[in-house]
């Protein structure tokens, strides 16, 4: 039986806490499970918002300009830790889990454009990361953030508190999987939820 799959979406605010290599330290030592790590667009989205509101163009280019990125934060990603591969897409994810190694996603593909995802600012990367996690039937997706999980965790509520994108709701109801939220003071060398799925 192959070992669950979980997306986790590293929050690119982490790297302004100083947070991130760590991070990634902790998640990689995660075992008996397939990680696809997803990137938030962090510093790298925060001057598209800006360039957008100096220059005014339109919220489809920002949309296209935020998957870039996602992508630059991926090479971060790499850059700290250069035993994670960048893919773009499904089947480079399946290729780098058959080497025993951790993919990081570049939503590169996305550029073209799909049907159920809006070109706006009401997706980011938290949605994003969940449409990952339903197209590859992941068993989990772990959002770890900066701010710390309130104790009511359904999707709507964590939209309402700007802890999720405006989008959220609607991408979770369709993942049959489920939903975690991680923060700084979570134990993430002993996260026990996905590690005791993995064992069951």
């Amino acid at each position: 039986m192959p070992h669950p799959l979980v997306v986790v979406k590293i929050g690119g605010s982490l790297l302004d806490s100083g947070r991130l290599p760590s991070t990634l330290r902790a998640i990689l030592e995660w075992r008996n499970l397939r990680l696809v790590l997803a990137p938030g667009g962090g510093v790298f989205a925060d001057a598209v918002r800006v360039a957008q509101e100096h220059a005014g163009f339109d919220d489809a280019l920002a949309h296209r300009l935020a998957l870039d990125a996602m992508g630059r934060m991926a090479e971060v990603f790499v850059a700290l830790q250069p035993s994670l591969i960048t893919v773009h897409d499904p089947v480079g994810i399946a290729a780098v889990h058959s080497y025993g190694r951790v993919p990081v996603w570049d939503p590169l593909e996305l550029q073209a454009g799909y049907a159920d995802i809006p070109e706006s600012w009401s997706v980011t990367s938290d949605s994003l990361a969940l449409w990952l996690a339903g197209l590859l039937d992941a068993e989990h997706l772990v959002l770890v953030k900066s701010a710390e999980p309130p104790a009511r965790l359904d999707p709507e509520f964590l939209a309402e508190q700007g802890l999720v994108d405006e989008a959220f709701p609607a991408f979770a109801r369709n993942f049959p999987g489920t939903i975690h939220l991680l923060g700084p003071s979570s134990d993430l060398s002993g996260f026990r939820i996905v590690q005791e799925f993995a064992a069951a």
